[in-house]
C-alpha cells in the first residue's frame, strides 16, 4: 500500500472580511477539490441571498445562518490533499463574538495562514491573531496579503510591501520570528496567484498560494510525551456503547491500553481499557497526536465522564489542579484585572472559573523583564506571572512538561480578556 500522505492541520485566520474563507473556498475549488457543479449551485445560492461575491466563501461556510449573514461562525474542517501532504484546512472566524472558536481552531492547527486585505492593512483582529496564534503554539506562520485586485490597489507591488511592513512589525511584537515567515500577494475572488502565476503581478516571482502551504514543515509530533486526550463530547451509540470523542494532544493511544480519565463525574477519576479507536469512521489501532477520534472505553458509562475531562494512561494519570501559577497576557479586558477577579478560563475543551490569587510579578511584553511599579493592577498589554485557584477541578500541565495541555483563554462577557500558559501547579491527590 502507497505511503499515506504526512498530515497538516493548517487555520485560516485574519480581521473579517479580508478574505479567509474566499481564500479558502477558491484554493478548494482551484485545486478540483469542489466541483463546478457544486460550485454554480453556490454561486446561484450566494445571488438569491443578495450576496454575490459570496460563493467561495460558502464553500466553507456549511451552516445556513451563515450564509444568510455572510459570516463564519463555526470552525469548519475539510480535508484537502495536494501531491504532497493532506491538509485539515480549518476556516477560523474573525468576528469578535466568534474569537472563541478561533481559538479551539488555532491551538488544533500547526500552521496558520493569515489573510491581510491588501486595502486595509492590519486590523484590531489581525494583531489579536497574530498574538493569539503565537501563545497557542501555532508552529509556522505565513501571511497571504490579499485584494490585491481591489480598486485603489491594483495589483501594486508598492501597496503590497507596505502592508508586508506593517505586518511585519506586529508579528515581532507578538513574538514571532519575522524572517521566517513568508509572505504572498493573493486576489482569492478572481483567483490571481492561487493556483498559477498571475499575469497581473509580473513583478511577483515567488510562490502561488498552493506552492507556499506546500513549503510548510510536516510538525514534529509530540508522540515521545504522555499520552493526553481532551474529551470534547460523550454519545452513546447503538450496538456499540459510550463513545467518547476528542483530539489526541500528545503520545499514542492503543487498542489495549489502560486509561484513566480525570476528574470524572465523582472527581476522583475513572479507569478502563481501550476497546475500540475509530477516526474518519474507520477502526484504527492506535491514534496520534492530531487525530480526532471516536473510542470506546471498557469499564466507562455514559455518566462517568463529560467535556472537559483528560483522559490518560493508567501509569501517568494527567494533572489535577488545585491551584496553578501562570504567565498570562492581557489583551482587552474592559478595565483592570486585580486580585479576585473570577473570569472563565477555557483550557484545551473545559471551560472552568478561576480567581486570581495572586500578582507575582509583573513583566513587559516586548522585554520580559520584571516592572515593579503599579504591580497590583494589570491593564491591557501587560504581561505578568500569576497564582490562580480553579472553582472547580480542572487537568492543566505545566508548560515544561506537555506544552500543549498547558495553554488557556480568559473569556469575559463574550470577549477574549488575556491569555497564557500554566508554568506551575499544585496536584490534587486523587
Amino acid at each position: 500500500m502507497a505511503k499515506t500522505k504526512e498530515h497538516i492541520n493548517l487555520v485560516f485566520i485574519g480581521h473579517v472580511d479580508h478574505g479567509k474563507s474566499t481564500t479558502v473556498g477558491r484554493l478548494l475549488f482551484d485545486t478540483g477539490n469542489v466541483d463546478e457543479q457544486a460550485m454554480r449551485k453556490l454561486k446561484e445560492k450566494a445571488e438569491q441571498l443578495g450576496k454575490k461575491g459570496f460563493e467561495f466563501a460558502f464553500v466553507m461556510d456549511n451552516l445556513k445562518e451563515e450564509q444568510e449573514r455572510g459570516v463564519t461562525i463555526d470552525l469548519a474542517h475539510k480535508r484537502f490533499d495536494t501531491d504532497k501532504y493532506y491538509f485539515t484546512i480549518i476556516d477560523a472566524p474573525g468576528h469578535r463574538d466568534f474569537i472563541k472558536n478561533m481559538i479551539t481552531g488555532a491551538s488544533q492547527a500547526d500552521c496558520a495562514v493569515l489573510v491581510v486585505a491588501a486595502n486595509d492593512g492590519v486590523n484590531a483582529q489581525t494583531i489579536e491573531h497574530l498574538k493569539l496564534s503565537k501563545i497557542f503554539g501555532v508552529g509556522q506562520l505565513m501571511v497571504a496579503v490579499n485584494k490585491m485586485d481591489i480598486s485603489g490597489v491594483d495589483f501594486s507591488e508598492a501597496r503590497y510591501k507596505a502592508v508586508v511592513e506593517e505586518v511585519k512589525k506586529h508579528a515581532t511584537q507578538a513574538g514571532w520570528k519575522v524572517d521566517l515567515v513568508r509572505f504572498i500577494p493573493i486576489a482569492s475572488f478572481p483567483g490571481e496567484n492561487i493556483t498559477k502565476k498571475s499575469a497581473k503581478m509580473p513583478w511577483w516571482t515567488g510562490d502561488t498560494l498552493l506552492e507556499a502551504i506546500n513549503k510548510f514543515d510536516t510538525p514534529q509530533k509530540p508522540t515521545n510525551l504522555p499520552l493526553r486526550l481532551p474529551i470534547q463530547d460523550v454519545y452513546n451509540i447503538t450496538g456499540i456503547g459510550v463513545v467518547p470523542v476528542g483530539r489526541v494532544e500528545t503520545g499514542i493511544m492503543k487498542v489495549g491500553d489502560k486509561v484513566v480519565v480525570v476528574p470524572g463525574r465523582e472527581g476522583k477519576g475513572v479507569s478502563g481499557e481501550v476497546k475500540t479507536i475509530e477516526m474518519h469512521h474507520e477502526q484504527v489501532n492506535q491514534a496520534e497526536p492530531g487525530d480526532n477520534i471516536g473510542f470506546n472505553v471498557r469499564g466507562i458509562g455514559k455518566k462517568d465522564i463529560a467535556r472537559g475531562d483528560v483522559l490518560g494512561p493508567a501509569d501517568n494519570v494527567p494533572s489535577v489542579a488545585t491551584e496553578f501559577t501562570a504567565q498570562v497576557v492581557i489583551m482587552s479586558h474592559p478595565s483592570v484585572v486585580t486580585v479576585g477577579y473570577t473570569p472563565v478560563f477555557h483550557i484545551h475543551t473545559s471551560q472552568v472559573a478561576c480567581r486570581f490569587e495572586q500578582i507575582i510579578k509583573k513583566l513587559n511584553p516586548t522585554t520580559g523583564q520584571e516592572v515593579t511599579e503599579n504591580k497590583e493592577v494589570l491593564r491591557n498589554g501587560d504581561a505578568a506571572i500569576v497564582k490562580l485557584k480553579p472553582m472547580q477541578a480542572v487537568v492543566i500541565e505545566k508548560n515544561t512538561d506537555i506544552p500543549q495541555m498547558s495553554r488557556f483563554a480568559i473569556r469575559d462577557s463574550g470577549a477574549t480578556v488575556a491569555a497564557g500558559m500554566c508554568i506551575d501547579l499544585v496536584k490534587k491527590q486523587l
